[in-house]
């Protein structure tokens, strides 16, 4: 088995152990829309696609939310905790070094993006949530939560993305409710004049 192989096997290993339902789904759904947005996207990219959320799955190592007042400071500890451990599983599998510097500075910034590839990886994320992991958030989370969560998440997709996500529709009426409630309130005045 090649070194790249390795790695995603390992990676898909660590996640399937997630406490988080979702996170199987969501990483394997980050990497279809990353190659749905950029069909060549190189190794690295796809690395991290699958290893965006790896924090999560790592219960000993995990940074938790109600560790932080600020939900921004929150998403930066998790994305940095990510890339230690995707860091380790890459020299594991004996990844080319310049693979495992991008694979984990994409997972360092999947939440903020500020390159043309973390943005993409930051998009690829952001729109999964919407199509995998509302539902399961909900769940957990109820209404205001879910709520506050989409309006973050909406506001951080590209101009194109957001036309998607405003067609993502739902078998759940408060989940249809939820979302045109959070694009009201996170788009610019010129779309909230517009009927929902």
């Amino acid at each position: 088995m090649d070194s790249i192989e390795c790695a995603k096997r390992k990676i898909r290993s660590v996640i399937s152990k997630s406490s988080v339902p979702e996170d199987p789904v969501h990483a394997e759904n980050v990497l279809e829309w990353v190659l749905k947005l950029k069909p060549d996207a190189d190794e690295a990219l796809q690395i991290a696609a699958l290893a965006h959320d790896i924090d999560r799955a790592d219960e000993r190592r995990k940074v938790c939310r109600s560790d932080f007042n600020d939900y921004n400071a929150f998403k930066v500890a998790h994305a940095n905790n990510g890339a230690i451990i995707l860091k380790e599983i890459l020299h594991k599998c004996h990844v080319e070094q310049s693979i495992i510097d991008e694979s984990c500075r994409l997972v360092e910034r999947h939440e903020v993006g500020g390159d043309p590839c973390s943005d993409l990886l930051k998009d690829a994320d952001s729109i999964s949530y919407f199509e995998v992991n509302m539902p399961f958030y909900f769940q957990r989370e109820g209404y205001e939560e879910t709520l506050k969560r989409c309006i973050w998440g909406y506001r951080r997709l590209s101009p194109n993305l957001k036309m998607l996500c405003r067609n993502i529709t739902y078998p759940q009426h408060s989940l249809v409710k939820i979302l045109k409630e959070a694009i009201y309130k996170a788009s610019d005045g010129d779309f909230k004049k517009q009927s929902i």
